[in-house]
């Protein structure tokens, strides 16, 4: 239960400098009348009302942060004194003790839980949204709510005369409904949360995926490259494996035998060739000599006719003598000459002979003596070097191993079946929290309607009002009389005021069986207006009742000073030099 216990008053409105306060604590019916230059105005400052409404509006400004009508912030403020406004209210609820003071120039706000002030975040022109926040959970009810069922003024516009979905937001806020919007609000952003760890989790595992096949495909070359690693290492070994062979079944003995005998053949070759090259120089040279021979020997002849050997004609004897011993002595070179070379030749056939014809060239297995005096070295090498291929580690499978082992991760899609079906079952909990034709929706309504209309024809048969007003599944209000269908404006203005009056106390009952009771119930003026005066006395026999067996603390503001004998308290509003002061035993701390 919500017990607001007390309000003090200062520069609000048209409250002066002077604090005013209001108990609340006592469980009765309080007639609020005015005094001096009451002409039935409000306070507002440009009327002459006494600020009978300014404990409603400060109540109001005191939990919300705003009057009952759309008066600026700064407009609350007391326009003679213009500054230093300010609100403290005090309340219970569940054993706790809360106080909201609440200014403007300067601006405040504080909040207390038990007396120790609770630090304000997101402050702003003096209001906090997070404390209101608290607040507003505390009472459990939005501003058009408590102006319908505790805060009761002929300014409010009637819940009849708002729009559809005005009224709608209210009478699902009644119902209960609105807590399943709120719910599936917070469903709907913890969905989207869910959502985002699914987008997360489909996104890791999408990249883990491609990460796992590009190493995949890493380890299909590795495969491929150790496959051709293995091919050639197989390939060097056979082909040293070979070449030992080889040269294990050479026979290094007979190879060096050969080496020598190649030796021999090559130099007896070269020694042969050398002859035969000499023996063609010295038969071309004999040839020649052969030839100049034959000729000197012709010369000399020609002589013999003493005629010229070289243009035939006939020489002198002198000139004859001198030519023939020149022709003689080179006859006689040219046979010594012919004679050497004929010799020479004897003596390179005779070397040719010597010689003789060479046996076919020995076939060796090295091209070289050296290489041949290396073969054991070889062996050796080669025998090393086939250990050596035969023991060379494998360089591939170590990395598939350790990409196949430690690269590759591991998908597991249970995360993500988790997450979608937790996403699955929000769904269906948003569709039934959010859709109109949902079974729980109407059960809510189903239940909480029936309430509603039985709490609504009991006040309005207990207020006099011959009218049927209903409430209908669709949350519409039907409005009939004698089986003909009105509108709310079709009612008078008593009328409509039992039925402002009926409807306020009918969404009370149902707003208290389904969240908590509040000990305040505020009525400016509803029941002067219009109302004859069997309604007057139906409504405050109903007030009267409520008061005594619900413990309620009812202030009744009116005009008529006639009620005064009917009620258990007056609390007189009195307005002296502009400023709004209060009649009572409060005794107010400074």
């Amino acid at each position: 239960m919500i017990k607001i216990k007390s309000i003090t008053v200062k520069n609000f409105m048209s409250v002066g400098n002077t604090t005013q306060a209001v108990d609340f604590n006592k469980q009765q019916l309080t007639l609020v009348l005015g005094e001096n230059l009451d002409q039935g105005g409000d306070d507002s400052g440009s009327r002459n009302g006494t600020g009978k409404t300014t404990i409603i509006n400060a109540l109001s400004y005191a939990l919300y942060g705003q009057a009952l009508t759309n008066i600026r912030k700064d407009n609350l403020v007391n326009k003679t004194n213009n500054k230093g406004m300010l609100v403290t209210l005090t309340f219970d609820k569940d054993g706790k003790e809360y106080k909201v003071e609440r200014g403007r120039k300067p601006n405040t706000m504080k909040f207390f839980i038990n007396n120790e002030e609770q630090e304000l975040t997101d402050q702003s022109q003096g209001d906090s949204r997070k404390t209101q926040q608290d607040i507003n959970e505390l009472l459990g009810m939005s501003h058009d709510m408590f102006k319908h069922i505790v805060a009761l003024n002929t300014y409010t516009e009637p819940f009849l005369a708002l729009k559809n979905n005005d009224q709608r937001a209210i009478i699902e806020q009644l119902l209960g409904i609105t807590i399943l919007s709120e719910k599936a609000d917070l469903l709907r952003e913890q969905t989207r949360i869910t959502r985002d760890k699914l987008t997360e989790e489909n996104a890791r595992i999408s990249a883990v995926t491609s990460s796992n096949e590009k190493i995949k495909e890493n380890i299909e070359r590795l495969h491929s490259r150790r496959k051709a690693w293995i091919a050639q290492n197989k390939q060097d070994c056979d082909k040293l494996a070979k070449a030992i062979k080889e040269l294990e079944q050479l026979d290094i003995d007979n190879e060096l035998e050969d080496h020598e005998k190649l030796k021999t053949w090559e130099e007896s070759t070269k020694h042969l060739n050398n002859l035969k090259k000499e023996k063609s120089t010295v038969e071309r040279a004999l040839e020649q000599a052969d030839n100049n021979v034959n000729k000197l020997g012709k010369d000399l002849d020609d002589l013999e006719s003493a005629k010229c050997y070289a243009c035939g004609q006939e020489l002198h004897d002198d000139k004859l003598e001198e030519m023939k011993d020149k022709l003689q002595k080179d006859y006689g070179d040219a046979h010594v000459y012919q004679t050497s070379m004929a010799d020479k030749l004897q003596k390179v056939e005779k070397l040719i002979e010597e010689v003789g014809d060479l046996d076919s060239k020995p076939n060796t297995f090295y091209e070289t003596a050296k290489e041949a005096y290396q073969h054991r070295g070889n062996v050796d090498s080669l025998t090393k070097s086939l250990q050596d291929k035969t023991d060379e580690l494998d360089p591939y499978q170590e990395q598939i191993d350790d990409l196949e082992k430690t690269a590759i991760q591991e998908v597991n899609w249970d995360t993500v079946n988790d997450l979608n079906s937790t996403k699955d079952h929000m769904d269906f909990l948003y569709k039934l929290l959010t859709n109109k034709d949902s079974f729980i929706r109407k059960k809510i309504i189903d239940q909480n309607l029936a309430y509603l209309n039985n709490r609504l024809t009991y006040y309005l048969d207990k207020l006099g009002l011959p009218h049927t007003v209903v409430f209908k599944n669709d949350l519409s209000v039907e409005i009939t009389q004698l089986g003909q269908d009105l509108d709310f404006d079709n009612l008078s203005r008593g009328e409509r005021n039992r039925l402002i009056l009926g409807m306020s106390w009918a969404f009370r009952d149902v707003w208290e069986s389904l969240y908590q009771n509040i000990n305040l119930l505020f009525i400016d003026e509803l029941v002067d207006s219009g109302m004859d005066a069997n309604g007057v006395e139906n409504s405050m026999s109903v007030l009267k009742k409520m008061g005594r067996e619900r413990q309620k603390n009812i202030y009744l503001i009116s005009h008529k000073e006639e009620l005064a004998g009917r009620v258990t308290n007056v609390l007189k509003v009195i307005k002296e030099n502009g400023f709004t002061s209060y009649d009572n035993d409060v005794e107010i701390m400074q």
